[in-house]
């Protein structure tokens, strides 16, 4: 353990990840597959996006906060994934006390975007079902802008604000994180100095970005299926049901795997289960969404089709 000073008064300047496995047998196995499920969600996420910036059909505003989700998926794997890769790759597994509080920072940024985003998608389908004759007023181009500025604004702010917090804990026992990334609940652990404020913010983020989002998408659909089991046609039903299956598979995803994530915060070591959760958090869910939203949407498919016929035809 490499310290800022010999003694009591040591501090760590870097941490070691275990990541996956300590296993060297299987530390290529996982590095095939956590580089291909990278690949993956890139390259689907980005698929995702080019179709809705080509098919005239997508833009609209639903399509419009699906593109801006296809991107933060892809950040918030970047974030993880390369480095567990090159830890897998290489016997150092030290990260930086800075690298890690910047892992921290993005991940949080991109995770807390993502809780406002969804809780703006489940509105956008509360309107667009329940008040369909306002909805091109309400869902106007510079209300979809500001919708997703303010996400990131809010999401920043948490982020900062856990960053910050966080930077002021002192490190001066083990430095060993049981995660193959870095994030509250195991840095909390290695703290020798009170955690009491960082546990009171964490709650009331979880608050503010986790219980309330998810109190409002569960009112919006609470009247979107009142409103949809209203509709006399069963082709009309299964149209509107149709809209929303996506989201709330997306939203049931995300929402259980981030429970599950802070609720082990009175834990006191970490088990391998904090890594399956993280692994359903930062690689599973970004790689199924593509998918998930592809998946029963004829319009994206179209489009994804012509994309892929011109490019070959352009070859």
């Amino acid at each position: 353990m490499d310290l800022g000073a010999p003694g009591n008064g040591s501090v760590v300047i870097e941490f070691v990840l275990l990541g996956l496995t300590e296993t060297p047998a299987l530390q290529p196995i996982f590095f095939v597959i956590f580089l291909l499920a990278y690949i993956i969600t890139v390259g689907g996420n980005f698929s995702i996006l080019a179709a809705i910036l080509i098919e005239p059909k997508l833009h609209t505003p639903m399509y419009f906060f699906l593109g801006n989700l296809s991107l933060l998926d892809v950040g918030c794997i970047t974030v993880t994934v390369p480095a567990m890769l090159k830890h897998l790759l290489s016997s150092d597994r030290h990260i930086p006390y800075r690298s890690c509080l910047s892992q921290l920072f993005f991940f949080h940024l991109l995770a807390g975007t993502d809780c406002f985003l969804l809780t703006v998608m489940a509105y956008d389908r509360y309107l667009a079902i329940c008040q369909p004759l306002t909805y091109s007023t309400r869902m106007g181009w510079g209300i979809q802008r500001t919708m997703v500025a303010m996400s990131c604004v809010f999401s920043f702010c948490n982020a900062l604000t856990q960053t910050v917090a966080l930077s002021t804990l002192r490190f001066c026992g083990p430095n060993v994180i049981n995660h193959f990334y870095c994030d509250l609940p195991q840095l909390f652990q290695l703290s020798c100095s009170s955690i009491q404020l960082n546990e009171k913010l964490l709650f009331v983020a979880a608050a503010f970005m986790g219980v309330a989002p998810l109190v409002l998408i569960t009112v919006s659909y609470a009247h979107v299926v009142a409103a949809v089991l209203r509709i006399r046609s069963a082709e009309g039903r299964k149209k509107a049901f149709s809209t929303c299956s996506s989201h709330l598979t997306v939203v049931g995803i995300f929402y259980g795997t981030g429970v599950f994530s802070y609720m082990r915060l009175d834990s006191v070591e970490a088990s391998d289960k904090d890594k399956g959760i993280g692994i359903l958090n930062t690689v599973i869910s970004p790689m199924l969404n593509p998918l998930i939203y592809s998946l029963r949407n004829p319009d994206v498919q179209g489009a994804l089709r012509r994309a892929l016929m011109g490019r070959w035809s352009s070859t």
